[in-house]
């Protein structure tokens, strides 16, 4: 007897014709940078849902790989930055092996950019400062959730809150155990649907300090 709703056997079924756009290479940027901050705006612009939302994968000491979504927080030549719980799984496979990719997914845009690199943590001052931008209530989130761990119920997260709400009232400074993180890329793909499969994909390699771009056949 199946176990299942069918979903299983309709999921092959499933097609779609991707005709929205084209990349090439005469009209795309040589500084792989300046192409992503034109992807953003784009997907700002369209109002795709949380446009800075990526996936984070990483690998932990025994080869393992794990991946989250995380939400973008700033970007510039130095790299890609998002804020997070250092004591989280992400952080401690992070802390072992400094290297991770990212992934945004503009669905609605047929677009796909993928970044890999290397991972340090962003500086004191900038998390301080990122941390006092936040809501009150992500600021005492950040103390009251022992990110990654097991916890008996949400009970546990809830008197937390409150415990930290009460001891911090509403100038909670940032935990020691939060902060930044920053990918400095070595490598980006860009990828956008097209018609028939036939996919376009140019890469964007570091050699020598400078960009190499190549078309992958998709």
């Amino acid at each position: 007897m199946s176990t299942t709703s069918g979903a299983s056997e309709r999921i092959a079924q499933l097609r779609k014709s991707y005709e929205r756009a084209e990349l090439s290479e005469e009209a795309s940027h040589a500084d792989p940078l300046r192409q992503f901050d034109q992807w953003l705006a784009e997907a700002m612009a369209s109002e795709v849902p949380e446009p800075n939302a990526m996936t984070l994968a990483t690998v932990a000491g025994n080869l393992r790989p794990s991946t989250r979504v995380v939400l973008l927080k700033g970007y510039d030549a130095r790299g890609i930055v998002w804020y997070t719980n250092y004591e989280s799984r992400k952080g401690v496979e992070l802390s072992g092996n400094p290297f991770a990719a990212l992934q945004f997914h503009w669905v609605e845009l047929e677009r796909v950019v993928r970044i890999e690199g290397r991972v340090e943590k962003a500086s004191a001052e900038e998390s301080d400062a990122y941390f006092a931008t936040r809501p009150l209530d992500s600021r005492i989130g950040a103390w009251a959730s022992p990110q990654s761990q097991v916890i008996a119920s949400r009970s546990v997260l809830v008197a937390n809150a409150a415990k930290y709400g009460a001891q911090f009232m509403l100038k909670p400074p940032r935990p020691p155990h939060w902060g930044g993180f920053r990918l400095v890329p070595d490598r980006w793909e860009f990828w956008q649907g097209r018609k028939s499969r036939l996919h376009d994909r140019l890469r964007y390699s570091l050699v020598q300090a400078a960009w190499i771009r190549e078309r992958l056949a998709p």
